[in-house]
């Protein structure tokens, strides 16, 4: 049985229940130069906690941790990415959980980023790690394929993706997949290679080259839910 027979999802609410959920069930992000800014394998020490800056987490949020340190460099998460969680976090997307897919090169760029993801806070004092965990079973993993050692490659498409299919359930069609693609086509391959057998559909792919912007969030939502308009136009 499939580890989403067992998971915790959110309430899905519309308006008219023949609507169909423009959402995706999946968000997934790529984490370095996507999610957050900086690029894991150029660090060389897990995050210090007792180090991290605290600041506005946006207008109305609150303040909370906005930069975790690693050594002299300051990790901060993407503004679109932040908004992402905080309103993932704030039950504004129904239906929807997130999962990260990540190569990151080495068994000590994938402590950095576990610990920055454990340090940083989406809202007052909720951290990204525990935004990531919302909707799952508890001590689920599943949803946070990161790094390249085995059975993880620096083959998204064949590795990280085929792997969250299984451990969520959640078919390709219905994920939304964002990756910076500045050390490879990612999405290309993701999009070409991971599709359905019923609808030949993969992953709706975004490119964030600069990191996830607001835009590029929008962006990311809006080709999902003119997927879902289509398929409905086309039954």
């Amino acid at each position: 049985m499939s580890r989403l027979a067992t998971a915790r999802r959110p309430a899905t609410r519309v308006d008219d229940a023949s609507t169909p959920n423009p959402y995706p069930e999946l968000v997934v992000f790529d984490l370095d130069a996507c999610f957050w800014d900086e690029e894991m394998y150029t660090l060389s020490h897990t995050v210090d906690a007792a180090r991290s800056q605290r600041g506005s987490l946006g207008e109305g949020i609150g303040e909370g941790v906005v930069a975790a340190a690693s050594g002299s460099t300051m990790i901060r998460i993407h503004k679109g990415a932040l908004l992402a969680l905080q309103n993932f976090h704030l039950g504004r997307y129904p239906g929807m959980r997130i999962a990260a897919a990540s190569s990151a090169d080495t068994p000590l760029a994938v402590k950095i980023g576990k610990s920055a993801l454990a340090t940083l806070e989406i809202v007052p004092g909720v951290r990204a790690r525990d935004v990531f965990a919302s909707g799952w079973p508890d001590g689920f993993e599943g949803n946070m394929q990161i790094g390249r050692t085995p059975p993880l490659s620096a083959n998204k498409a064949a590795t990280h993706f085929p792997i969250l299919r299984r451990e969520t359930g959640v078919r390709y069609s219905s994920m939304l997949f964002f990756d910076d693609c500045n050390w490879g086509d990612h999405c290309g391959a993701v999009s070409r290679e991971c599709v359905d057998d019923e609808s030949g559909l993969g992953p709706v792919v975004v490119r964030t080259p600069k990191g996830l912007g607001v835009e590029e969030w929008m962006r990311g939502l809006e080709l999902y839910a003119e997927r879902v308009a289509s398929r409905v136009d086309v039954a």
